[in-house]
């Protein structure tokens, strides 16, 4: 009717919160749903969750029972700050090294037809499906004083040969970075390739160098598949036990062989518990640097297109 004015719904009428909640319930759908992710969420409880508030509780834990943080101070003093500093500079430098291999190897498949692409691939991937151990052992036959790498060198009357290659920071650092290679060559692979060639046309087209075009184009479309390369290999780095422990000396103690060290040997479970949960703290950590990479890189490209 003409001129007439709505009467206001009463703030009584309105569905609160809890009766949409009470009626989303009441469905069928969700009823269901709620039932088939029950399995998963409890599977996530019991194998994830618990764990990690257990290792916290337990690093938190004092000899009266009572809360303390003396674990984490001891696991960030003295030789353990030293085991951990030392794993960090490990990590890095296995990371630096696996992206740059691993980006030439990637660019040069990603530059070769289907097939010899797949061939490349299944030299770098297929290593990494034989047992680390074995692989370990291999490189500890390869790299000793009289090994397959020295005899070579010696041959060739390379100056200072033969050279110590294992049982120092390059033994432990050659070994890792053959584990992480295969994660970044994968990763770097399948950025490359999918980059349009057609921009690199165009920027060859209105005059660009091939220096120019690397730099300026094709460089900055594959570096996010870079940053989350290093990064992962900087995180699987972190808590990695076997490479390390067989192929480096006193000095090149990580923080896995340390943690196993306290359990194992020393029955030392809440130092151990706080070293575990401080790894956690940096991978929590790398992961903060790869969402931070990608914002910033978000913003410099809206920044290019404005």
């Amino acid at each position: 009717m003409a001129g007439s004015v709505l009467a206001p719904v009463p703030a009584s009428a309105a569905p609160t919160a809890k009766d949409r909640l009470r009626r989303s319930l009441r469905s069928r759908r969700t009823r269901s749903g709620l039932l088939n992710g029950a399995p998963i969420v409890i599977y996530l409880l019991l194998l994830f969750v618990y764990p990690i508030l257990s290792t916290l509780m337990l690093s938190l834990k004092g000899a009266r029972g009572g809360l303390t943080l003396h674990w984490y101070a001891d696991a960030l003093s003295g030789t353990n700050l030293a085991v951990l500093l030392t794993t960090l500079r490990i990590s890095v430098e296995t990371s630096l090294i696996s992206v740059v291999i691993g980006f030439l190897l990637a660019y040069a498949m990603s530059r070769l037809r289907p097939l010899w692409a797949g061939l490349m691939m299944l030299i770098v991937v297929v290593p990494h499906f034989i047992s680390a151990l074995v692989r370990t052992y291999g490189w500890i036959i390869l790299l000793g004083d009289h090994g397959v790498v020295n005899q070579l060198l010696v041959d060739l009357h390379v100056p200072g040969a033969p050279f110590q290659l294992l049982y120092n920071e390059i033994g432990v650092i050659i070994g890792t970075t053959s584990v992480m290679l295969p994660y970044t060559v994968l990763l770097l692979y399948a950025v490359m390739r999918g980059v349009d060639r057609r921009l690199l046309a165009a920027a060859a087209s209105m005059g660009a160098g091939r220096l120019v075009t690397f730099r300026r184009v094709y460089l900055p479309l594959v570096a996010p598949g870079l940053v989350n390369a290093a990064v992962l290999s900087f995180i699987l780095c972190l808590g990695y036990y076997l490479t390390p422990a067989l192929m480096g000396g006193t000095k090149q103690t990580v923080v896995a062989a340390l943690i196993d060290d306290q359990v194992m040997k020393q029955n030392q479970w809440n130092s151990a518990a706080a070293l575990g949960v401080i790894l956690l703290l940096l991978t929590f950590a790398g992961l903060s640097l790869l969402r931070l990479a990608r914002a910033i890189g978000a913003n410099a490209r809206q920044r290019g297109a404005a």
